[in-house]
């Protein structure tokens, strides 16, 4: 793990959507300045406790943005590179970290590369750039070949990356927004279908470019453990995790996040000392405010993602409790124009954003918080307790989704006497006597506790 991701908190902004695009590129309009906008929510956004942009695809692609059309230009519809430069430099100037989408399992109908296919058929130098390309039959877009697609998607197509000319192109457009950008890692778009040869050579060729480059794949199911290692990935999305936060809030069982907890971070499990990526929403997921039964539920929620092991993340608009769903066939509802003034006057949960900065500034100045181990104090279907330590520090965190406050005694394994201060509470303290710490937690709420000895 690189050292600044320790210490990451990041906001996730999906471009295309954000900054108010065409949902289609007609590939020939002169590029707007839309990540210009962007400039303008960073006051808002670094003081949530971000210290990390990630911004999804923004490279010119056709659609959606996960269907690349030219790795080397940004998408007309959000600008130019020198808009995208002035941005980066933005960003570092503030101490922030910029990390981009790199959709490198496949790539849109209008690729460069793919188009000359289209024309030459056979005889196309690009043949082998492509997986399971035959010549034998029509597809379904009328094309005198067929082709495989991202998870049977033919609007995607899929690259071979075992061929090293594909490699070279893509390593070649990485060094360039590394140079040209100084983008400090990549999201990788689904990871889980990018073969571990092509993922070694990556992160060969990154640690090459840039000593701390930070990689992280999208994966959702399997074991992290094969992809975060010294050789491929240095960390993944949490979507094992991901369920059990919203879930355990709506079905008043904190039993399923703690054993989640417990088998990735607790002494001896899967994933102990890994710092995956987590989040409760994201631009392919409901909106967390529309995922939960209760909208109260949102702040132990949250107080939970910015105290568990990982590297906690919010996506844009969520912390002013935007709701949004999906439906079967549209992700558009997850993805809306970002009003930030509109939001900032008409919130739907006008106190989040401030609880938001507030748990981001105590994960910030708490090194036990950023890579601390994880133990499991106490778990009830609506109360849950855990401690995170290292050599020099300890904090214990209790939540509370139950509408009422309520009384939790925990066992405190191996102390008899301790003093405990509440850093959300200022002011309130608490005792371990006789190896027992005796809390009364506030409704839909919790205490982080640190020990003071």
């Amino acid at each position: 793990m690189t050292d600044w991701t320790n210490k990451a908190s990041f906001y996730h902004i999906y471009p295309l959507g954000a900054l108010g695009a065409p949902q289609r590129n007609d590939f020939s309009s002169v590029p707007v300045n839309r990540l210009g906008q962007i400039h303008g929510w960073l006051d808002h956004i670094q003081p949530l406790g971000a210290n990390a942009l990630y911004l999804g695809p923004l490279f010119e692609a056709t659609a959606h943005g996960y269907d690349t059309a030219n790795y080397y230009e940004v998408d007309r519809r959000l600008g130019t590179r020198a808009d995208l430069r002035s941005l980066s430099q933005a960003l570092h100037q503030r101490g922030m970290h910029l990390i981009l989408d790199g959709v490198f399992n496949h790539v849109g109908r209008d690729f460069w590369a793919f188009k000359d296919l289209q024309e030459k058929h056979e005889h196309s130098a690009y043949r082998d750039w492509f997986v399971n390309l035959r010549f034998d039959r029509q597809n379904q877009h009328g094309d005198r070949f067929t082709y495989e697609g991202w998870n049977g998607h033919t609007s995607l197509v899929k690259l071979n990356l075992e061929n090293s000319a594909v490699r070279e192109h893509l390593f070649n457009a990485m060094r360039m927004w590394v140079e040209e950008f100084e983008i400090d890692g990549l999201r990788l778009d689904a990871a889980d279908a990018l073969s571990f040869s092509f993922l070694k050579a990556l992160r060969a060729f990154c640690n090459g470019l840039k000593q701390d480059f930070w990689l992280m794949g999208e994966v959702i199911h399997g074991d992290y453990r094969q992809w975060v290692n010294a050789e491929t990935l240095h960390s993944v999305t949490n979507y094992q995790l991901y369920k059990g936060l919203y879930s355990s809030h709506n079905d008043r069982n904190y039993f399923e996040l703690a054993y989640g907890l417990k088998h990735q971070f607790g002494s001896g499990g899967a994933l102990e000392g890994m710092q995956l990526y987590n989040f409760v929403d994201n631009h392919d997921v409901n909106r967390i405010a529309s995922q939960l039964s209760n909208p109260s539920h949102l702040y132990p929620l949250h107080l939970l993602l910015f105290t568990i092991p990982g590297i906690p993340s919010i996506y844009y608009g969520s912390e002013f409790g935007m709701p949004g769903r999906r439906t079967q066939w549209d992700d558009h509802p997850l993805r809306p124009y970002f009003d930030l003034s509109g939001l900032q006057t008409h919130s739907p949960q006008p106190d989040l954003r401030l609880t938001i900065a507030h748990l981001a500034e105590l994960r910030a100045g708490s090194p036990c918080l950023q890579h601390g181990n994880y133990a499991e104090l106490l778990v009830a279907p609506q109360q849950f307790a855990f401690s995170r330590s290292d050599g020099s520090q300890s904090m214990v965190v209790v939540v509370n989704s139950d509408n009422e406050a309520k009384h939790v005694e925990i066992k405190m394994r191996g102390m008899a006497d301790a003093a405990l201060i509440d850093q959300l509470n200022p002011g309130e303290h608490f005792s371990v006597q006789n190896g027992s710490l005796n809390v009364s937690v506030p409704a839909c709420w919790g205490r982080i506790l640190s020990l003071t000895r």
